[in-house]
């Protein structure tokens, strides 16, 4: 695809935009997972929230550069998971809306697939949603978004996505040390 320009965002603004969407989200998902009454007393809650908006922003204007639709996808589940998350909403209302998006959104990838990497981006699209959508403090929680973050950074790494695929690493990392911190309680 050829790159397209836009006066107001160059591709510096783009990638400081990018990086700094990723340091939010890695910072909440290196924050500890504390117990509150509800999730938006959580620091950590509203860094995966922040971070969503921002990532969603730098997703659109990397499209708009030329960059794969699949990150707005991405942001998108990952936005509306983190409203419900923040609302406190009942799983049994939110679980059933995240999946109908997601398998919208899957269905979408599925239509537009450009081989396998679209494949293992759904795998990472649907752990990464039901990772935010899941109870904090719980190892499942932390096992969906490590699973989510490996396939997407895979997806990152095979269409030279840096930033995500960066990202990626860090959240599925600290995921990881998380759900050991869970475990050894």
């Amino acid at each position: 695809m050829t790159e397209r320009t836009y006066p107001i965002f160059n591709m510096n603004t783009t990638f400081l935009l990018g990086l700094t969407g990723s340091l939010i989200l890695v910072i909440g998902s290196a924050l500890p997972d504390k117990p509150v009454k509800r999730s938006y007393q959580s620091l950590k809650n509203w860094c995966f929230g922040l971070g969503a908006v921002v990532m969603a922003t730098y997703s659109t204007l990397n499209w708009m550069a030329g960059g794969p639709v699949f990150f707005i996808f991405l942001q998108a589940l990952v936005i509306l998971s983190s409203v419900f998350m923040m609302l406190d909403v009942d799983d049994r209302v939110d679980t059933p809306v995240i999946i109908v998006a997601a398998a919208a959104l899957v269905g979408w990838s599925l239509y537009l697939s450009q081989g396998l990497e679209t494949v293992i981006f759904i795998l990472g699209l649907v752990g990464i949603a039901l990772g935010y959508e899941l109870k904090g403090g719980t190892v499942r929680r932390e096992i969906a978004l490590i699973a989510g973050s490996v396939m997407i950074a895979a997806f990152s790494y095979l269409s030279a996505t840096w930033i995500f695929f960066w990202l990626n690493v860090f959240f599925a990392l600290f995921s990881a040390k998380e759900a050991l911190r869970i475990i050894r309680k």
